[in-house]
């Protein structure tokens, strides 16, 4: 393990005591506390912790997820989700789906969907690409509000492509506000 330890003026500073101490800020920051709340474990003042946060905003606002299959251009709309700060992003391909559903028993796929459902309570808004078959199921069973784009009819049976540019134009309306009409 190197130090790394840098001068500035007189003093002799430690990156690896920057680097830990903000890594005990963020995950105490994401684990729910305050930022009062942090500055006090940690010896800090709180208007510090704002603006650390603030150098580092991607974007404000809901907490946004993105579930699609079977998509053929996935690692592209992964990266386009990933650009705008989408924090929960789970695409597949046809394949991959149905490796998903042979590849384990019915219980322990029944808890990975359970499993999958639960994480995705937490979020604002959802956005489901696929059939509207699955659209029905997620709004019945999140809180969140439900936005649809839809690949094709049930069942769909070949890998499809969805716009990155439509699909990016989707996520910036939905950062900037929350659209009205559910099926964008």
């Amino acid at each position: 393990m190197s130090v790394i330890l840098i001068r500035i003026g007189e003093k002799i500073i430690s990156r690896a005591k920057i680097e830990d101490a903000l890594q005990q800020i963020l995950e105490l920051r994401a684990a729910g506390f305050s930022q009062q709340e942090v500055a006090g474990r940690l010896g800090l003042d709180r208007t510090f912790i704002s603006r650390l946060e603030t150098l580092g905003e991607v974007r404000k606002g809901k907490r946004l997820a993105v579930i699609g299959f079977p998509l053929r251009n996935k690692e592209e709309i992964g990266a386009v989700a990933g650009s705008r700060g989408v924090e929960f992003t789970w695409l597949m391909d046809e394949k991959e789906r149905w490796e998903l559903v042979r590849g384990q028993s019915a219980i322990d796929f029944f808890n990975l969907v359970m499993e999958k459902i639960t994480v995705l309570q937490h979020f604002d808004v959802i956005i489901i690409i696929g059939s509207r078959k699955w659209f029905k199921i997620a709004e019945a069973l999140l809180d969140g509000q439900v936005l649809f784009l839809e690949l094709g009819s049930s069942p769909i049976t070949e890998d499809c492509i969805l716009d990155p540019q439509c699909f990016a134009s989707v996520l910036d309306q939905v950062m900037a506000q929350t659209p009205r009409d559910k099926n964008i």
